[in-house]
């Protein structure tokens, strides 16, 4: 799933492992997700979206 996490991150001036302190989950979760290679749990899209004022259509292709 592409996602806009990479953009916004780096937006907001974060490192991998910032944000995934932020949110709760290991580095290697953010960089897997910033490369389209794992689909985030519903509590997992929702809880990133919220974290960037977003919603998550905004930060996930959930068409794609």
């Amino acid at each position: 799933m592409e996602s806009r996490i990479r953009e916004l991150r780096t937006e907001s001036g974060l490192s991998q492992q910032a944000l995934a302190t932020e949110v709760g989950v290991s580095r290697q979760t953010i960089n897997s997700l910033e490369k389209g290679r794992y689909d985030p749990s519903l509590k997992l899209a929702v809880h990133l979206a919220r974290f960037f004022g977003e919603t998550v259509e905004e930060v996930f292709d959930v068409d794609g």
